[in-house]
């Protein structure tokens, strides 16, 4: 999320986009990522138990993550326009849950999503929380194809270190302390 911790509201849906998955795609992809036969020949893929080409579940979850990615530089950017400074999202710690649901088939639309479920400050890195996100893939008949349950850090906006931090921070510069406090750590 490109806003700051203390301004992500929970619930609340951020609509990612749709894609459309051609066969051609299917077939690229799976032959580069995932070279199942179901995947990359739809004539073998027609005798599987999925009764024709699918796309790889990683297809569909790098698809997912690029339109979240590029929702965060469009939030990013509305931000500005409107004279605020966004927010810094850091790394991900995890993905604590990823089903797929249906396959997704040449031809399909796929629509993603995210929702903010959770958040808290995290207990490890000052001046950052967690935010706990669902990801959804819906295709265009309305079947849940794939979700995810996300974690990923964002910067506090008003984050002042401890007293005690920041003299231990001060201490290390010190070239005899900083040396001893490390050794100690």
């Amino acid at each position: 999320m490109t806003r700051w911790f203390e301004d992500v509201t929970l619930d609340e849906a951020f609509p990612l986009g749709s894609h459309t998955f051609t066969e051609a795609e299917i077939i690229r992809f799976g032959g580069l990522y995932d070279p199942q036969y179901f995947h990359t020949d739809p004539n073998l893929a027609k005798h599987s138990h999925f009764g024709g080409l699918i796309a790889s579940g990683w297809h569909t979850v790098s698809v997912g993550h690029r339109k979240m990615v590029d929702a965060l530089f469009a939030e990013e950017e509305r931000l500005r326009a409107l004279g605020q400074e966004p927010g810094v999202s850091g790394p991900s710690p995890g993905v604590n849950a990823m089903d797929f649901k249906a396959p997704v088939r040449p031809g399909d639309t796929v629509t993603y999503q995210l929702i903010v479920t959770g958040k808290r400050r995290s207990n490890t890195i000052p001046g950052w929380g967690l935010l706990f996100n669902r990801l959804t893939a819906i295709n265009q008949r309305g079947e849940l194809v794939y979700s995810a349950d996300l974690v990923g850090f964002s910067k506090l906006r008003d984050y002042r270190m401890p007293a005690r931090l920041r003299v231990l921070l001060a201490l290390t510069k010190v070239p005899v302390l900083g040396k001893l406090i490390r050794r100690g750590s």
